[in-house]
């Protein structure tokens, strides 16, 4: 859950080929509205999508909303009817678990409420920034919970992946991302090297999914649980720089690029969906190229931190990247 302050701005830009969304049209640069009152990444596929009716319902508890009229259309009436915009994306985690067990509207309501708590609890937060300002958990939690990586080989050589996030400033200007990694591809460092991702055939050992098919190496086909759609790395990168929705529809382009970096190889069966809010409480406009540039950067890191922080199963075989490097699982 990303609750957003007032008048933010968003954009989207929707590169996967089987991708899971709502509110996508309305956030195009040509349609009228351009105000986002928050942003939903879930898991549960398209049954997850459920989860935005009740952040709709807890932001309209809240007064907050566009404002459509009267109620009852009654002109006398101060109070008015509101509609929260709540774009949202999913990705696709019903094969681990009980694949009936999704997120539901009253999931979207709780996740709400929890994140208003946090930022009541957290100093750096106020009723000018938003409930994001608290800092939120990473690894195995919220869309981060069912998300796994390495899937070219199957399921059976994956690993796990997780919800992570980065930030970066330049001078008065922040971009920060909220990252759900739950891609078919190998999650890879700076250097190249892979994080996390598809197994050997003895389950012990890394390969490197793009250099073993460009050396002839051929996947499992993606039938059965791997099927269209079944994998996507979704998020938020945000600013506060000032931003009109056609930039913030650049800037959700642009921070793709991250992806690119961090994962190997993006395939046309992930349906990778990126969101950009700008809130504009720097006071001005930032150059779009140099932002363009921080949010690839912190989608980047944060899908690295997604999987540095995810926590690894037992049943199934699903090993988290702290099981390969002796470390504390879900750092």
């Amino acid at each position: 859950m990303v609750l957003c302050p007032p008048g933010t701005v968003g954009g989207v830009a929707v590169r996967g080929g089987s991708p899971g969304t709502r509110e996508t049209d309305l956030l195009r640069p040509e349609n009228t509205v351009d105000v986002v009152h928050a942003v939903l990444l879930t898991g549960g596929s398209a049954y997850g999508l459920d989860a935005a009716g009740g952040v709709m319902r807890w932001l309209e508890e809240q007064g907050i909303g566009l404002p459509v009229g009267p109620r009852g259309g009654d002109p006398a009436q101060t109070a008015l009817i509101r509609v929260p915009i709540v774009p949202a994306a999913v990705l696709f985690d019903l094969w681990l678990g009980d694949g009936t067990v999704r997120p539901t509207a009253d999931t979207g309501r709780a996740a709400c409420m929890n994140a208003n708590t946090s930022a009541s609890t957290n100093p750096s937060a106020s009723a000018s920034t938003s409930a994001s300002a608290a800092n939120p958990t990473q690894g195995s939690v919220g869309a981060g919970a069912g998300a796994t990586v390495g899937k070219l080989w199957g399921i059976a050589r994956a690993m796990k992946g997780g919800i992570g996030t980065a930030s970066l400033t330049l001078g008065d200007i922040t971009v920060a991302a909220l990252v759900a990694v739950n891609a078919i591809g190998d999650v890879l460092d700076e250097q190249g090297q892979v994080l996390a991702g598809a197994r050997s055939d003895d389950k012990r050992s890394l390969i490197n999914s793009t250099q073993a098919l460009l050396q002839g190496a051929g996947p499992e086909r993606l039938v059965g649980a791997m099927s269209l759609g079944t994998a996507t790395t979704i998020g938020v990168v945000a600013t506060n720089a000032r931003l009109t929705k056609a930039q913030a529809t650049q800037l959700a382009g642009l921070a793709h690029h991250g992806l690119s970096r961090a994962v190997s190889p993006v395939t046309a069966h992930d349906g990778d969906t990126l969101f950009a809010l700008a809130t504009g409480s720097a006071g001005h406009v930032g150059d779009i190229s140099a932002i363009g540039a921080m949010a690839a950067e912190v989608v980047a890191r944060a899908i690295r931190n997604g999987v540095l922080a995810a926590s690894g199963l037992a049943a199934p075989d699903l090993p988290a990247w702290a099981d390969f490097n002796g470390q504390p699982s879900g750092r």
